[in-house]
């Protein structure tokens, strides 16, 4: 097995307690509100959201996805952290074990946060990913922080 790790930052104006809280915390309540086009639901399967835990995101009819699993490997409110790896999938295909992630806010000096994205694709066989290839996933990942800091902007009350 191969590990082919990318890593990518996102700024958001958003204080990082207030995007943990919507990016994470809150996700299975949030992302179907936020962006019914895509994600039809998001449910714990096992677990209470701990880690340990398994979630599945359910995609809307016609999306070249059909659903995802994640397991819940830390949640660290106090650092703002959260790592979970992407278990079941049709985003693995026959190439990809497994896809590990892990999200870090940190502060920034103008009130704002970094958002610290690192992916780990553990792969079948010899098989490299390669940049282009998860071009894709990571326009998604910072498309999906871009919707969540909007409505955090228009809702300044919301996780403050």
């Amino acid at each position: 097995m191969g590990v082919s790790t990318f890593t990518h930052d996102h700024s958001s104006p958003v204080a990082p307690s207030r995007m943990f809280k919507a990016l994470i915390t809150d996700s299975r309540t949030l992302l179907p509100k936020l962006l019914p086009q895509f994600v039809k639901d998001v449910n714990l399967i096992q677990g209470d959201g701990a880690a340990g835990s398994i979630e599945q995101i359910n995609f809307v009819e016609g999306s070249p996805f059909k659903y995802i699993k994640h397991r819940i490997d830390l949640v660290d409110n106090n650092n703002l952290v959260c790592k979970y790896t992407m278990i079941e999938g049709d985003p693995l295909g026959y190439k990809l074990e497994s896809i590990a992630y892990e999200v870090k806010l940190e502060a920034t000096s103008d009130g704002g946060c970094l958002c610290k994205m690192t992916s780990k694709y553990n792969t079948i066989g010899e098989y490299e990913v390669k940049e282009e290839e998860i071009k894709e996933g990571r326009e998604s990942s910072i498309g999906i922080c871009k919707v969540v800091e909007a409505y955090l902007l228009e809702n300044p009350q919301v996780y403050a």
